[in-house]
This record gives structure tokens, C-alpha cells and sequence, in this order.
């Protein structure tokens, strides 16, 4: 953060003065600047075009850099770099964006060596939160390392540099064959060359995660090429210090990107690590879509699906990763499974129609995922639960044909309290910048749906006490998160959790806080400044 000799004489675009440089990297220097019309300090990246670039390659770098401008301003996002302007000096292109006082994830991690699991998942969940805004917007990020994730000193994780960023609907700026980001971080299918999508930016999340609790990324090898070979064809190392956010390095790092975890599910995974919760180990679609039956008495037998079939007429594996030399004696071996269940299943109808219909049968099911900090409860009995699966037909007996088909699964709602700022030291009340802070996630069992829910303190005394309303949209996320503050105005300590009433009755786990008051001699006989006390406010 020196000050750079004469480089204060340097003026951008005749408003923006250069001061110092903040870091460098594979495409230039960031600078912190001064916005001499607006008077505030800005950050402002610089492009250095390597000197054995032509022509031709210097202007396809300088439109890469005006398309991360371009990609970065379409994002609205707290947890996305805020773009402010496109600056043209000397024929190139200099972005203006937002100072983000704090530092890299990756000089975190050079500095305090692997994070915990609990850490590292509420850093992932805010990178979560930055890519699935982005890709509602049409942009793929393509870069996402611990380089380009800054933790601000503010508490904010903010995902920046979309240089080398893809807009949907945007001719490429790329040569044919060329593959651009860090190598390491790559996922299977842009290694081989293949269009990228949302998924491409989830598997590089997860190696992100497995860096930061393991102290290496999972492929890294000598050389770029080797790495590369190593990301399409290696199995995932087991991680060692993951914990209980080994699910959801495992969910993310599946080679095939349509068995890997969506954003919003990831998301919500990942906060429930954050607040010390648990997950099941990750399901791929295939496992997910099958199906056990069986004659009454006898084990379930598992049903798997059918290869899809593909435009030429011929077949492709489900899981895709099976050698082709194979592909025969898994269809057959598929074919005589599914003439062993048809059996069963003629079996056991006919033994049920003999008896008249009356007899049933349960499904084993998966062991619902132990979480803490967060409960549940179904629409149809109102009893709470706190380690059940979001999903309302995870557990309990299998309905029958005709009832499932007539009416609709329970609602269910689980609510995840995190708690960011713990502790509060200074004048009373709190500014709600400082004060104690906690995330709510809200995960429904189906939408459309409207959640009446309050603020509660142990005491009683909360600074935001009435029942408000979060509407989940039909056809929207099942998953909404809301930020609350609480400034209460004398020290002492307390816990805050959530109480829901519609449309069933549920609360989450407690948070703690501590709030120490202390007075604050004025100067000049002005007063301190004072903010409202707490708020809450709906995130997506």
C-alpha cells in the first residue's frame, strides 16, 4: 500500500489518479485510485499486454477486458466487485470498480495455512451466492480460484475478476483449441474442450473448497498438461480434514457435470456446514431416480435406469463413466435386474389383489441428514423435527398410487440460523454496520408457499419482534436467506433464534451475541451519531 513515486501525477481519463498498486497478476495491475469528480478512493485495473503478443492477440486481450466490465456491471450482487466505470487511456481499457479493503482468499491460505470446514463453508456459500447471481444473468465466470475471491474487512466475501468471463449470447474471444483459466481449477469438460455451462463454475468451486480445508488442490501436478490429464481422468483424493463438508467437495467434483450438485442446493448444503450442521453424502440423478421393489419378504431390488437413448439411435450410459468396452454387460446385466424386479412386482400384485388390496409396504428409505441449528416441520401435524431432510418425501411409509397422485406432498419449512457477528464493543445501540448480525435460511419442502415468521430473543426484547411475511414464488427457489442485526442498548449477553407460525409452526437453533456498551467522550460538543436499531432485510 506505498505510495508509488510520481505515479500520483497520473490521471486516468482526466479524473482518476493513480496511488498505489494493490496487486499483480497474468493480466495486469490493480491499482488504488483516487475518483478526483466524486471524491473517493476506487480500485482501477490496468492491462500490461506481454510484449511477444501481435497485433491482433493485443486487441482480442483489450476486448477480453472490456467484456469483464461489461460481464461484472450486468451482476447486482453483494457479494460480486461492483463495476463503476470503463476508462480508455493510452488505446486501452481501464476498469473502475469498487475498494475492497481486506484480502485474497489465497493470501489467507499462504498465510494461516488450510481453513476449518466450518469457515471454509461459509466462504463457499457466499461464492455460491455471487455465481448463481451471475449465472442468472447470462454470465459464466470461468476463473473462480482463491485469487479471485477477496474476504473484505468488512465481512463481506466479494468474487471478482470476470476477465476472462463468457456472456450467453456473445461471440467468444477465444482461438480455437485454447483454453483459458488456471488449469488446476479447470472443469472435466472445458479441459476436453467441450461448451462450458453453470456446472463448470460449481466444479471449480469445489476445488476451491478442497484447497482451502486441505492445503492443495485435489489435481495439481508438474506441468499444466499433466494437471489437465489429472482433471479428466483421476479419481477425487479422499479429502482428509473436510469433515462434514466432505458431501459437498464430493457433490461438486463429479466428472459428468449433469450428476453435479446444483447452485442452490450446494448453496443451502453449505450454510448448513457453516452453522455446524451435517449433510448425507452426495446423490447423483442416476442414484437419485432409483427405484426398489420386490416380492413381499424378499429384499428390495434395485431397478436401473435404461441407457438414454441419443439422436443417431443408439445408447448411452446413465453415469457416462463407464469404459464402452463394458457397455454390454451393464445392459444386460440391466435387463436381467429388471426382469427379476418385473417378476417381483407381478408377484407381489397378485398376492396383494388375492388379499383385496388391503396389504402395503414401506420403502427403507436414506437416513435424513443430522443438522443442528435448524429445524423442520410438516404441514400435516405440525411437529417440529431437527434433523430432517428438507425434502418432504425423503422418509416415513410410501404412499399409495392413487393417494399420491390426489393430493400433494405436505409443505414442510426448515429454517438455518447462522450466526456472522457475535460481538459488539463501543456506544450503545450499535450501529447496524457493527452490531451482532445472524443469516436465517429458509428452505420450503415446495412453492408457492408464503413463511410468517419473527425475530425472538431469550429475553423477550428484540430489536425487530413482529411476524413478517417471505414469499417463495411458484416455479422460484426453495431457498430464500434473510439478514437480521440486533442493537440492543445496554451490555449484556443474549441469543436470537427464529419462530415460525405459517404455514406450519417451527423454530431454528439459537445465536448467541455479546454486546459491550461503552460511552464515548464527544469533541467539540458533537454528539456520537446514532442508527436506528436492528433490521432485517430478504436476500435471494
Amino acid at each position: 500500500m506505498s505510495e508509488v513515486p510520481g505515479s500520483e501525477q497520473r490521471l486516468i481519463a482526466g479524473r482518476y489518479r493513480l496511488l498505489s498498486p494493490l496487486g499483480r497478476g497474468g493480466m495486469g495491475v490493480v491499482w488504488r485510485a483516487r475518483d478526483e469528480v466524486l471524491g473517493r478512493e476506487v480500485a482501477v485495473k490496468e492491462v500490461l499486454a506481454p510484449p511477444s503478443l501481435d497485433s491482433p492477440e493485443v486487441r482480442r486481450l483489450y476486448a477480453r477486458l472490456e467484456r469483464e466490465a461489461w460481464a461484472a456491471a450486468r451482476i447486482s450482487h453483494r457479494n460480486v466487485v461492483t463495476v463503476y466505470d470503463v476508462a480508455t487511456e493510452d488505446g486501452r481499457p481501464w476498469i473502475v470498480m469498487e475498494l475492497v479493503r481486506g484480502l485474497a482468499l489465497s493470501d489467507v491460505l499462504d498465510a494461516e495455512g488450510p481453513l476449518g470446514p466450518q469457515r471454509t463453508a461459509r466462504i463457499g456459500a457466499e461464492v455460491v451466492a455471487a455465481l448463481r447471481a451471475a449465472h442468472e444473468a447470462g454470465v459464466l465466470h470461468r476463473d473462480v480460484k482463491p485469487a479471485n475471491v477477496l474476504l473484505a474487512n468488512d465481512g463481506r466475501v466479494v468474487l471478482t475478476d470476470f476477465g476472462i468471463a463468457m456472456v450467453a449470447g456473445t461471440q467468444t474471444l477465444t482461438m480455437t483449441g485454447e483454453v483459458v483459466g488456471s488449469p488446476e481449477f479447470l472443469a472435466p469438460e472445458r479441459a476436453l474442450g467441450r461448451t462450458p455451462g453453470p456446472a463448470s463454475d460449481l466444479w471449480s468451486l469445489g476445488v476451491l473448497l478442497y484447497a482451502a480445508v486441505e492445503g492443495n488442490s485435489p489435481f495439481r501436478q508438474d506441468t499444466p498438461l499433466s494437471t489437465l490429464r489429472a482433471v479428466v481422468d483421476d479419481a477425487l483424493p479422499p479429502p482428509r480434514r473436510a469433515g462434514p463438508l466432505t458431501p459437498v467437495i464430493e457433490g461438486l467434483l463429479r466428472k459428468d457435470p449433469a450428476e453435479r450438485w446444483a447452485g442452490e442446493e450446494a448453496e443451502h448444503q453449505l450454510r448448513v456446514v457453516a452453522a455446524g450442521g451435517s449433510v448425507r453424502a452426495p446423490l447423483g440423478r442416476s442414484e437419485a431416480t432409483t427405484v426398489t421393489t420386490g416380492a413381499p419378504g424378499m429384499p428390495p431390488t434395485p431397478v436401473m435406469p435404461f441407457p438414454a437413448a441419443t439422436p443417431g439411435g443408439g445408447t448411452t450410459a446413465t453415469r457416462g463413466a463407464e469404459p464402452s468396452r463394458h457397455t454390454g454387460a451393464v445392459l444386460l446385466a440391466g435387463i436381467l435386474v429388471l426382469l427379476l424386479a418385473l417378476g417381483g412386482l407381478v408377484y407381489a400384485l397378485m398376492r396383494d389383489s388375492g388379499q383385496g388390496g388391503t396389504g402395503g409396504s414401506s420403502s427403507g428409505g436414506s437416513p435424513a441428514p443430522s443438522v443442528s441449528h435448524s429445524s423442520q416441520a410438516s404441514g400435516t401435524s405440525g411437529a417440529t423435527s431437527g434433523n430432517s431432510s428438507p425434502s418432504p418425501s425423503s422418509s416415513g411409509p410410501s404412499p399409495s398410487p392413487s393417494a399420491s397422485s390426489s393430493s400433494p406432498p405436505a409443505q414442510s419449512v426448515e429454517v438455518n440460523l447462522q450466526v456472522v457477528r457475535g460481538s459488539y464493543e463501543g456506544a450503545c445501540p450499535a450501529p447496524n454496520a457493527q452490531a451482532p448480525s445472524m443469516v436465517a435460511v429458509f428452505t420450503v419442502g415446495r412453492t408457492p408457499v408464503d413463511v410468517e415468521y419473527r425475530w425472538v430473543t431469550k429475553d423477550g426484547q428484540s430489536s425487530d419482534p413482529g411476524w413478517k411475511t417471505l414469499s417463495f414464488p411458484s416455479g422460484g427457489p426453495r431457498t430464500r436467506q434473510v439478514a437480521h442485526t440486533e442493537s440492543p442498548a445496554q451490555s449484556g449477553s443474549n441469543e436470537v433464534h427464529v419462530e415460525v407460525r405459517q404455514p406450519v409452526k417451527v423454530s431454528s437453533g439459537p445465536g448467541a451475541y455479546k454486546v459491550t456498551c461503552k460511552e464515548e467522550t464527544p469533541t467539540g460538543g458533537a454528539s456520537s451519531s446514532y442508527s436506528p436499531p436492528g433490521s432485517s432485510s430478504p436476500g435471494g
